[in-house]
């Protein structure tokens, strides 16, 4: 019996996958095989030995200490695209709300309640909360995975003209994308060109202040930005200057920060990007598929800090996490070999500084066979299905 704890409430539709004969799924269990999880925080956690996987229902793992697991040879899934058309609709919401100002029309409306001649009031007031529509307007998209592209192909059936930029875009996506999307390759040209730039892309040292004075600078007078990926991409601060300025005429987040809160022309939502129903539904089915997947056919598919990597198995799947150095491969098959069983197929693949090799053993794998190779220097992890 598998043990799997759910760290935050995950969906019925998700966790009512799990076999019952084979898995139990809880709060609290003790020495959990899995873990489900949504927006705990798990940095201060100390896993147990029994632990093989954690699943973030969605897609940022920013919540996860994503190496330490690799390290501890753990495997992190996340679920891109199963959240994707929620957070695609609340990006079209955006777009209209940077625009019209909606938000501080209904605000002041309903601050007319109790007044005489409300209606009258409201039609003098009106002209105050004018503003442009998106009509033939240019929108800039960074970053065009599976949300970025579905928010270009919705914006071009409604009328906008899309550039985009992606260095990392993907065969499949580039195929899924409006024939009259353009791609760019600097992405210097969404900062120039753009009436309106939304950016889509993970959050990583390497990506914190994507946007910021340098940038902004670049970017059309009255230029309107979205950002329902992560806060740390943009600059509050450079952001805040920016409006006071008069260089950017609105910007709409899915992140509070104090520095952006109550800040006229800023609206700040409280991260509902995935919070639909239906999305939490897909990403908790997704997450739960990855873990058994896993757990019982030693697959990868949609890890973050382990290569992907698939194989059938005629035999007994020994599965090997271990770091992506020189002469590894060669020890593990040679561990197996030394013990007279035959490698019918073999996987390997890397990612970064860590590695993950399957092979298909013919012959009885015993404990000793495992245990010869646990004890090569750069193993991290070795179980057999």
């Amino acid at each position: 019996m598998y043990n799997i704890q759910t760290l935050n409430k995950i969906s019925a539709v998700g966790t009512d996958i799990f076999d019952k004969s084979k898995y139990s799924v809880s709060d609290s269990p003790e020495n959990p095989d899995a873990i489900m999880v949504r927006s705990a925080k798990m940095h201060d956690m100390q896993f147990g030995d029994n632990l093989l996987a954690i699943a973030r229902a969605g897609a940022g793992v920013n919540n996860i200490p994503v190496e330490r697991c690799a390290e501890e040879g753990i495997c992190v899934f996340n679920t891109p695209g199963a959240n994707s058309n929620a957070v695609k609709e609340l990006a079209i919401c955006a777009l209209l709300l940077s625009s019209r100002k909606i938000t501080e029309a209904a605000a002041w409306a309903a601050s007319l309640k109790g007044t005489p001649d409300a209606p009258k009031t409201v039609e003098s007031g009106k002209s105050k909360f004018a503003g442009p529509e998106i009509l033939g307007k240019t929108l800039g998209i960074i970053g065009l995975g599976a949300i970025g592209g579905k928010i270009a192909n919705t914006a071009v059936a409604l009328g906008m003209k899309v550039i985009g930029y992606d260095p990392y875009l993907s065969v499949n996506n580039a195929v899924l994308l409006d024939a009259s999307v353009k791609v760019v390759t600097d992405i210097n040209d969404i900062y120039k060109n753009s009436d309106y730039i939304s950016i889509h892309v993970p959050y990583t040292p390497q990506t914190k202040n994507t946007i910021d004075t340098e940038q902004i600078a670049m970017m059309k007078d009255g230029v309107r930005l979205i950002n329902l990926a992560r806060g740390e991409l943009i600059n509050s601060e450079a952001v805040v200057k920016a409006i006071s300025d008069g260089k950017i005429a609105k910007y709409v987040t899915d992140f509070a920060d104090d520095t952006v809160l109550g800040v006229e022309n800023i609206i700040v939502l409280p991260h509902l990007g995935a919070s639909t129903p239906e999305s939490e539904d897909n990403c908790a089915v997704m997450a739960a598929n990855e873990l058994i997947e896993y757990i019982e056919n030693g697959n990868i598919k949609n890890s973050v800090n382990l290569p992907n990597a698939s194989m059938d198995a005629t035999g007994t799947k020994v599965c090997v996490i271990h770091k992506n150095v020189p002469s590894l491969i060669s020890a593990i098959t040679k561990a197996v070999g030394d013990k007279g069983l035959n490698i019918e197929n073999m996987v390997n693949a890397s990612k970064r500084d860590f590695a993950y090799s399957m092979m298909d053993v013919i012959g009885d794998v015993t404990d000793d066979v495992l245990n010869d190779i646990k004890a090569i220097d750069g193993i991290i992890r070795v179980r057999a299905i």
